[in-house]
């Protein structure tokens, strides 16, 4: 179980300032403090689940408790200006970076210099065959190991596990949206099948150029949610239409009587 200590109003667990949005407690880390973190669990081969929460997650979170539940088991890393705008309103200060998952990922297998075992996990059939090239001319370095792709029925399913636990990757990447790669991570994936589970949302389609990144401007703006609702406007708006409303007001009253 995770230990949460309160200090000053801004919680502690287990030696990290974590900063509760909603229901999830969110690590305010540099991008390289959090890089050096992973790299410590790597060289120890300490098993770690980890996760990036934006408003979404924490909005899905508010309604689902095995997914709070699940959540809190993992380190959860800030992804966007919808939690950012939160820690402002409750804490009074941002988070240290904004590390979601598209940038962050390919930046820990630039960072991270011993030769891992990547493993990949989800999307399309297809779609992570072509991300593992796009990974590989990134960080040559690491071998990189397609494991399955997001539509194996049980029997695929449990022989993909089987074969993870032969294999072991050092990090394991699972593409399945949320709160489905989280909630599979936490009931599927423990040490004996990789080193590091990490939730990667939609990173092998822009990493296989099946979907577009925003501009750079804009993503340091923290807009790209704006972009992905201009070229996916069927499949995100309820998310972002409807879901970013939701989560300011839930904010706001998390804000006023202190509970999420």
């Amino acid at each position: 179980m995770s230990i949460i200590v309160i200090l000053n109003g801004v919680k502690s667990q287990q030696g990290l300032a974590v900063l509760q949005v909603g229901h999830v407690r969110i690590a305010s880390l540099a991008q390289t403090e959090a890089i050096a973190r992973l790299d410590t669990h790597l060289a120890r081969d300490e098993h770690l689940k980890l996760a990036f929460a934006n408003s979404h997650v924490v909005n899905v979170a508010t309604g689902d408790p095995l997914y709070r539940a699940a959540l809190d088991e993992f380190l959860v890393l800030p992804d966007g200006i919808g939690v950012d705008l939160g820690a402002r309103i409750l804490h009074g200060v941002p988070f240290c970076d904004n590390l979601n998952g598209t940038d962050f990922v390919p930046a820990l297998l630039s960072a991270i210099k011993p030769s891992m075992k990547v493993g990949l996990y989800g999307a399309r059939p297809g779609v992570a065959d072509r991300a593992c090239l796009a990974f590989a001319s990134l960080a040559p370095h690491h071998s990189y190991h397609v494991f399955g792709h997001g539509f194996q029925d049980a029997a695929e399913e449990a022989a993909m596990l089987d074969k993870l636990e032969a294999d072991k990757p050092d990090l394991l990447l699972v593409a399945l949206g949320n709160p489905r790669q989280e909630m599979w991570i936490a009931s599927r994936v423990d040490a004996r099948h990789c080193t590091i589970a990490a939730g990667v949302g939609a990173l092998f389609d822009f990493m296989a150029g099946e979907v577009p990144r925003a501009p750079l401007w804009l993503r340091q703006l923290k807009l790209e949610w704006l972009f992905r609702l201009i070229n996916e406007p069927s499949r995100l708006w309820r998310r972002y239409i409807l879901g970013n409303p939701r989560f300011v007001i839930r904010v706001l009253r998390q804000r006023m009587t202190g509970r999420p």
